[in-house]
C-alpha cells in the first residue's frame, strides 16, 4: 500500500516541478548586450512620484544605448490612483501598479526602486504633502536609495521651485531629490544608515525638462537652452529589432491600470535636461561627460575593462 501512495507523490510532485520558474535563457543578442554593460560603470536614478510618472524613453535610452546602469525611484506605489481594469483600490490598487512598475522595467532595462511614501490621492501643495508624508522619513529613503544604488547622475521628473502650480506629490519628490543630492556624502545626516552603505556624492543633477512645463512648444522654443543638454533618444536597435521609442512605449503600455498606451514610433525624438547641480559636460548630447566609466575608476580593474573590450 505504502509504495502506490509514494509513486503518487512522486508523481505529483514532480509534475509541480515542471511548471516550476525556469531560469530565463538569454538569446546571443542579450548575451552581447549584457557584456557590453560591463564595461560601462556609469549610473543614473530617475526621481519622479508615481507609477507611470517615469520616462520609459529616457529610461531605455540610458540603459539600451548608454549602457549605464538605470533605476526608477518612485516616491510612491500609486495607491491613490484610480483603476481602469478591476475593482482594487488603496493597497490592493498599489500591489498592482508595483507589479506594472516591475513589468515596465523588464523591457525598458531598468531597475525600480521605492520609498515609504503613501500615495493618499491629489495634493494642491508640497507642504501638504510632506506633512502627511512626514518629510524626514521620506527623505532619509531617498538618501538610503542613492547611497545604495550610487547613482552618478539623478534625473528629476518634475519641477522643485513651483510649489502650487503641480501635484503636490510630484513637486515634493523634486523637492527631496535636490535635498538628498547635498546630504548623501554628509556621515552625520542619518548615520544608522552608514552600518549598511557608504556615503556617496552624484556628480550632476538635473531636471527633465519639455515644453509643457513651459505653457506650450512656442513658449519652449524661445526658451534659454544654455543650461540644458539636448539628447536624441531616438536611436534604433539592430540587434533587438526595436527602436528606442518602440521600446519606451511597450514599457509604458504596462500601466494597465491607468488606461496607458502609446503608438509604437520610430525616429528622431528629442528629450531636454536642465543642469540643477554639478558641473556642465562640455558634451551636451552626454550626461556621463567628464566622468569616469571606465573600470579605472575600480582599484586595479583597469585589466578588467581591457578583456571585456
Amino acid at each position: 500500500m505504502r509504495k502506490p501512495i509514494l509513486f503518487s507523490f512522486l508523481l505529483g510532485f514532480s509534475f509541480l516541478l515542471s511548471f516550476a520558474q525556469q531560469p530565463k535563457r538569454l538569446n546571443a543578442s542579450e548575451i552581447h548586450d549584457a557584456v557590453q554593460k560591463l564595461n560601462f560603470l556609469g549610473s543614473v536614478l530617475y526621481v519622479a512620484a508615481h507609477p507611470d510618472d517615469e520616462n520609459t524613453r529616457l529610461i531605455s535610452y540610458m540603459s539600451n544605448h548608454v549602457k549605464a546602469r538605470t533605476a526608477y525611484l518612485s516616491m510612491t506605489r500609486g495607491d491613490g490612483g484610480q483603476n481602469l481594469i478591476g475593482p482594487e483600490i488603496r493597497e490592493l490598487l498599489g500591489v498592482i501598479r508595483t507589479q506594472e512598475l516591475l513589468a515596465a522595467r523588464r523591457i525598458d532595462g531598468g531597475e525600480q526602486l521605492f520609498t515609504r511614501a503613501n500615495d493618499f490621492g491629489y495634493s494642491k501643495h508640497p507642504d501638504e504633502t510632506l506633512e502627511i508624508w512626514d518629510k524626514d522619513q521620506v527623505l532619509s529613503d531617498v538618501v538610503w536609495a542613492i547611497r545604495k544604488f550610487k547613482p552618478d547622475v539623478i534625473v528629476n521628473r518634475f519641477k522643485h521651485d513651483t510649489p502650487g502650480t503641480n501635484h503636490g506629490h510630484h513637486t515634493s519628490s523634486a523637492m527631496l531629490s535636490l535635498e538628498a543630492f547635498d546630504l548623501v556624502i554628509d556621515p552625520s545626516v542619518y548615520p544608522d544608515q552608514l552600518a549598511h552603505v557608504d556615503t556617496w556624492q552624484p556628480k550632476r543633477l538635473f531636471f527633465n525638462t519639455s515644453w509643457w512645463f513651459y505653457g506650450s512648444q512656442e513658449n519652449f522654443e524661445k526658451a534659454d537652452k544654455s543650461n540644458m543638454l539636448n539628447i536624441d533618444i531616438g536611436v534604433y536597435y539592430p540587434s533587438k529589432g526595436l527602436s528606442n521609442n518602440e521600446i519606451a512605449s511597450l514599457a509604458s503600455s504596462q500601466h494597465l491600470c491607468q488606461g496607458f498606451g502609446r503608438v509604437l514610433t520610430r525616429g528622431s525624438q528629442k528629450e531636454y535636461i536642465e543642469l540643477l547641480k554639478g558641473d556642465m559636460p562640455a558634451d551636451k548630447t552626454n550626461v556621463f561627460d567628464g566622468i569616469d566609466t571606465s573600470w579605472n575608476r575600480v582599484k586595479g580593474g583597469a585589466a578588467i575593462g581591457s578583456i571585456l573590450k
